[in-house]
């Protein structure tokens, strides 16, 4: 009998380790991804405030000047 509780012991330690090991590797492997991913975020909304095309131009300046007149008059 006390050999089949240690195959038992062994077996639920081997278990347990394999999921510990997955979890942490599943944390670090999100972790990273999360770092990368509003790396490159920042880098896009840097590169997309930075060039603000004539026709957006335009309309920005259409909408602010209709605003502005509609509400002083």
């Amino acid at each position: 009998m006390s050999e089949l509780v240690s195959r038992g012991i062994d077996l639920a330690i081997y278990g347990m380790g394999t999921v510990f090991v997955f979890l942490t590797v599943l944390v670090g492997a999100t972790m990273l991804l999360s770092f990368v991913l509003r790396w490159q975020g920042a880098l896009v909304q840097e590169q997309e405030s930075a060039v603000v095309g004539g026709d957006k131009l335009a309309a920005i300046s259409a909408a602010v000047r209709a605003y502005r007149n509609r509400h002083t008059s």
